[in-house]
């Protein structure tokens, strides 16, 4: 998946982190971003579990609204 964000809009999230959050933001849920980046569901929520953390949030919901208003991830 190619990473859409500029270095400075995605802030500290690594590159992974901005993957997650770009398949999130497309609707996908754990197990299909698991599969698609071929991780376990397991390590999906601990890099969410990062990105709420990094971006200052509490859902995913607004960590892609984040992501969407900061151009992180496009639909």
């Amino acid at each position: 998946i190619p990473l859409l964000a500029r270095p400075q809009a995605a802030g500290n999230l690594s590159a992974r982190e901005v993957q997650v959050l770009q398949l999130a933001a497309q609707g996908l849920h754990n197990r299909a971003i698991a599969g698609r980046l071929d991780i376990s569901v397991r390590t999906v929520e601990a890099h969410l579990g990062s990105i709420f953390i990094k971006l200052h949030v509490t859902s995913r919901t607004e960590a892609v609204l984040h992501a969407l208003s900061r151009r992180i991830a496009v639909l």
